[in-house]
């Protein structure tokens, strides 16, 4: 994971698991919901990927 200023949560529901990543300012840059935990892991891990991309950009 690299290290970038971005934050996530990854919460467990009655129908998966929610996440949502967040910038330095606490903004949400990116969130979505998945059945499996390692599934929502992976999307976070992506997203946080590519919106270092775009910072870099």
């Amino acid at each position: 994971m690299s290290e970038q200023p971005f934050a996530y949560s990854l919460t467990h529901a009655e129908s998966g698991w929610t996440w949502c990543v967040y910038d330095e300012d606490g903004e949400t840059v990116a969130a979505g919901s998945v059945y499996s935990q390692s599934d929502a892991q992976a999307a976070i891990e992506d997203s946080i990927r590519l919106a270092a991309r775009e910072l870099r950009a």
